[in-house]
């Protein structure tokens, strides 16, 4: 079986078709950038640009970058355009794809539901947290394997800012920091969470997990199990995809 999946993310937005089987991509995925500024209007025809691409006619899955309440309206937005917030995405989505049937999910609890499925996550139980590095930092909190949905850990405070101001891999690429530096950043943020919640395993995800070797030898003292997404920077597509089948059901 096949559903179509996008990531919608401050700087760029991709799909694919994803074989559920798998939890692999069907066919290599399709990427735009995001307009800027990031408006519901140019966002949604974005998303139009990479669904008809592959000329798709069936439901979408499509993760947002931001608290999603009731599968539908937005509630925050971090790093994209404010004039998200109370917008009823469902309904801008599904109008703007000729009336597909869409599922709209936070990005970082698609990409972990999807490493929880078919990745680093397989099988695991306690607690578990999915933190993706990107644009922000976004955060997916598995207990026993159970979503719990719109965490938003990437606000939490890290030296007098959000985490996501000084450990996101924007944060890296923005202050021009070596792997050693940004290294020590995400180490903080790291145990400032692991004293929070006391996960069992820590997956990393996000575009920066393609280059974990970089990186995760030089972080110490973190007790909690440290490991690279398997399924890297598809995982969203993938967790949008499995959400999208879950309510076409």
């Amino acid at each position: 079986m096949q559903i179509f999946g996008v990531d919608i993310g401050g700087s760029g937005i991709k799909g694919a078709p994803v074989d559920l089987a798998k939890g692999d991509l069907a066919q290599e995925r399709c990427k735009v950038l995001t307009p800027h500024p990031a408006t519901p209007d140019g966002v949604a025809d974005g998303v139009k640009q990479v669904v008809d691409h592959f000329g798709w006619t069936g439901p979408v899955g499509l993760t947002f970058p931001g608290v999603i309440s009731d599968g539908t309206h937005i509630r925050t937005a971090a790093n994209v355009d404010k004039s998200w917030i109370d917008t009823d995405a469902r309904t801008l989505f599904s109008e703007r794809l000729g009336g597909l049937p869409v599922t709209v999910v936070n990005d970082a609890d698609a990409a972990g539901v999807a490493e929880m499925e078919f990745g680093a996550g397989r099988g695991r139980k306690g607690v578990v947290l999915l933190l993706t590095f990107g644009t922000g930092i976004g955060s997916a909190l598995f207990v026993d394997g159970e979503l719990v949905p719109n965490t938003e850990l990437g606000h939490l405070e890290l030296d007098g800012h959000d985490a996501e101001k000084k450990a996101s891999s924007k944060a890296k690429e923005d202050h021009d920091l070596s792997w050693e530096q940004w290294a020590h950043r995400v180490t903080k943020y790291l145990a400032h969470v692991e004293m929070l919640f006391s996960p069992e395993l820590f997956i990393i995800g996000g575009g920066v997990s393609r280059k974990s070797d970089k990186f995760l030898p030089l972080i110490q003292g973190v007790k909690a199990e440290i490991v690279p997404a398997q399924l890297q920077n598809n995982a969203g597509i993938v967790g949008a995809a499995m959400r999208a089948a879950k309510h076409a059901r």
